[in-house]
């Protein structure tokens, strides 16, 4: 029987078998509940019905220390320095009350088993979430692999990259600062190479991405840059390095998506407003606090303040200070033990994230999340972002571009084959707020094995 690789994971499996037997699902839907029911009931023991104003104080003290963030980051002088005290003091005062009280035990207890809750229900639900199959890559006759030595600290002379990936038969590029990463990528085509790779950043990611798409080649993916999101989306050891070139000799081939601002490739995200206001500034790589806190107040408060619109379908937003477009979207913060990954590469969807914050009571409302007003969460397939100027500065995987306005942005589906190992960690399974529903179903053995297919399939 034929097998194959999910590539959210590193185990193998019968083709067309089921992921987990039902019952291992069944249990860890019921965990989610159980964990979830005590949640709610741990508070209600020790408190009573005091437990709702013991939840309201610690409304208001994420609500006071998100208007202290905010006068940090929008103004200067003694407002920032009360910001900075606020953004300090409210919190702890909330959990020196907590303390005293008596609840602080029961409170920690409760986010404990509410944290319990959403994991478990996410692995409960992963069948329904799991991206596209991954299927066994023939070996490179001819790889090619481009290294920035500078990358991450120097990660590609620590982990002794060049010497591994030569023994493997690859042909190695050192960048020197001077080289066009795009053209030496074109040539390594012309010249025979069937894999293309980098050993660097996310922005060399995406050069030299844009050109293994466009001749259909498979790209892999060496992580050796600062953060390397792509290569943590991908399931991929960021702490070895090294581990990534298994692809090369051992490696299986997915297809992502890929996202472009205007007709520049991204495979994280391109981001508009503040943040790629302060990534221009010159002096931002040397000193990011430094320079982020100099210029925030201008960008968010002053007349250099952005004022973006964005409009995907039937969508519209305007006045916003930052506006982030992502290859397929994040999840939120506060969905599980990994923020600020994404579920899937496949989807064929951008995420879009806007925020407007223009006062102290807008960035009080904050803590409600989407329902403050503030912050607007969506998917789409095209994002068209506009300004009042005939250029806007965007940040593209961390580059920093400028880029006629409107910029359309929008999503290449399954136009990237990648190539990764067959034994890495894995990536996330599921995100966004559990399907209770689904859960309780799953958890009373009312989910039918013929709608789990429709639902993975959908």
């Amino acid at each position: 029987m034929g097998r194959h690789r999910d590539p959210g994971t590193s185990t193998t499996r019968p083709a067309g078998a089921p992921a987990e037997a039902p019952a291992g699902r069944a249990v860890r839907a019921r965990v989610a509940l159980l964990a979830l029911l005590g949640s709610v009931l741990v508070p209600l023991i020790v408190a009573g019905l005091r437990s709702v104003l013991w939840l309201l104080v610690g409304m208001a003290g994420l609500a006071l220390a998100a208007v202290g963030a905010w006068w940090t980051l929008a103004h200067t002088g003694a407002l920032r320095v009360l910001g900075v005290l606020l953004s300090v003091a409210a919190p702890l005062t909330v959990l020196a009350l907590y303390a005293a009280s008596g609840m602080l035990g029961p409170a920690l207890l409760s986010l404990a088993l509410w944290g319990l809750a959403v994991a478990a229900a996410h692995t409960a639900l992963t069948p329904s979430h799991s991206t596209r199959k991954a299927e066994p890559a023939a070996a490179p006759h001819h790889p090619w692999i481009v290294m920035n030595p500078r990358s991450g600290g120097g990660k590609v002379g620590r982990f002794q990259l060049v010497e591994k990936a030569r023994a493997a038969g690859a042909e190695v590029a050192l960048l020197d600062g001077g080289q066009d990463v795009v053209d030496l990528a074109r040539r390594a085509v012309a010249e025979g190479a069937d894999l293309l790779a980098v050993a660097g950043g996310d922005g060399t990611q995406a050069l030299v991405a844009e050109v293994a798409a466009q001749h259909d080649v498979p790209f892999a993916v060496i992580p050796a840059g600062t953060r390397n999101h792509f290569a943590l989306d991908l399931g991929l050891d960021r702490e070895d390095p090294a581990a990534s070139l298994q692809a090369l000799t051992d490696g299986v081939e997915i297809r992502v998506d890929l996202g472009f601002a205007a007709d520049r490739v991204f495979v994280n995200n391109a981001s508009f407003g503040t943040y790629a206001s302060v990534v221009a500034d010159p002096a931002y790589r040397d000193a990011k606090v430094h320079t982020a806190l100099q210029t925030l107040p201008g960008l968010l408060t002053g007349k250099d303040a952005a004022t973006l619109r964005m409009r995907a379908g039937s969508a519209r937003a305007d006045g916003l200070q930052a506006l982030l477009v992502s290859n397929n979207p994040y999840r939120r913060a506060v969905d599980s033990a990994h923020p600020g990954r994404r579920e899937r590469l496949d989807s064929g969807r951008l995420g879009v994230l806007c925020v407007r914050v223009d006062n102290t009571v807008q960035a009080a409302r904050l803590v409600r999340g989407p329902r403050s007003g503030s912050v607007l969460r969506l998917d789409a397939e095209e994002v068209v972002v506009e300004a009042d100027t005939d250029t806007v500065a965007v940040g593209i995987d961390g580059e920093y571009v400028l880029l006629p306005t409107p910029v359309v942005c929008r999503s290449a589906p399954a136009a990237l084959r990648v190539v990764v190992p067959r034994d890495r960690p894995g990536v996330p399974t599921g995100g966004g707020p559990p399907d209770w529903p689904r859960v309780t179903r799953l958890a009373l053995g009312r989910l039918a094995p013929h709608h789990e297919r429709r639902t993975a399939a959908a």
